[in-house]
């Protein structure tokens, strides 16, 4: 079986043991798992709403990552899955996952797993504020607006 064993981008709510079950496996020692979750303030501002959205690409790049980490990480098992839409305060945006003989190959591999998927895949997060501004996020310029969107 692939090391990686769950990638996706989707528009409907993300769980949590779809990703853990993803990658539990009898050679796995240790499985770490990162939940990325909407919260309610960024950089100061209060956050009242925000939208993910994605290149078409995105899947396809999100496998590359986690194939050329799967490569270079001594690991059992890896996936990650990225919500686009409109999401509410608290709800889960990207859950990743990894799994390895020991509990450090885990941790990096799971590491990197966000860390690049963060870089290196083309999602894009539209925040609207509590006071109407909405932003652009991590888009690499300042891409704030007045009133809403």
């Amino acid at each position: 079986m692939t090391a990686v064993r769950l990638i996706d981008i989707r528009d409907v709510p993300l769980s949590l043991d779809e990703v853990y079950a993803a990658v539990t496996d009898p050679l796995a020692g240790g499985i770490c798992v990162f939940v990325g979750t909407v919260r309610d303030h960024d950089e100061g501002r209060d956050v009242a709403a925000l939208g993910y959205s994605s290149h078409p690409t995105a899947r396809d790049r999100l496998r590359d990552v986690a194939d050329r980490i799967a490569v270079e990480c001594d690991v059992v098992a890896l996936a990650g899955v990225h919500r686009t839409g409109d999401l509410a305060v608290g709800d889960l945006a990207v859950v990743v996952a990894a799994s390895a003989a020991h509990r450090a190959q885990a941790f990096e591999a799971c590491r990197r797993l966000i860390d690049e998927l963060k870089t290196d895949v083309p999602v894009w997060k539209h925040q609207t504020y509590v006071s109407g501004d909405a932003a652009w996020v991590g888009s690499g310029e300042d891409t704030r607006v007045a009133g809403t969107d």
